[in-house]
């Protein structure tokens, strides 16, 4: 999940957390259920989400193992405590000013506060 999280930091995750897109999300790995797994849930498919690393190199994620049923989807990452806070996931309200016209201007202000914005 390079370069939002790395290894060894500290989350705080709600636990049955409605999941939308964009979110950072908790879940048993499909092939590996006692390996625990973060991943940006990109969208919701018929067999369950589609989890992306943001580190897009690395392929350890849906499109190795495809969609991950709800079920294994444990919750949605709120913020990273250490080393340093990072809030993880914005309300919707929030999320939608910094995606509007004003403050999308700004370079990096959403990533910087948890809206995830996919780079093409």
């Amino acid at each position: 999940m390079i370069p939002t999280l790395r290894e060894g930091d500290r989350l705080l995750v709600r636990y049955g957390a409605p999941i939308r897109p964009g979110a950072v999300v908790l879940f048993r790995h499909p092939l590996q259920q006692d390996l625990l797994v973060v991943k940006r849930a990109a969208e919701r498919r018929p067999k369950g989400w589609w989890l992306l690393s943001d580190n897009r190199p690395v392929d350890s994620d849906s499109r190795s193992y495809g969609p991950v049923p709800d079920e294994l989807v444990l919750g949605r990452v709120l913020l990273r405590l250490r080393p340093s806070p990072a809030w993880l996931a914005p309300g919707r309200g929030l999320e939608r000013l910094l995606l509007g016209p004003r403050l999308s201007r700004v370079p990096g202000l959403a990533r910087r506060l948890g809206v995830w914005v996919e780079e093409v």
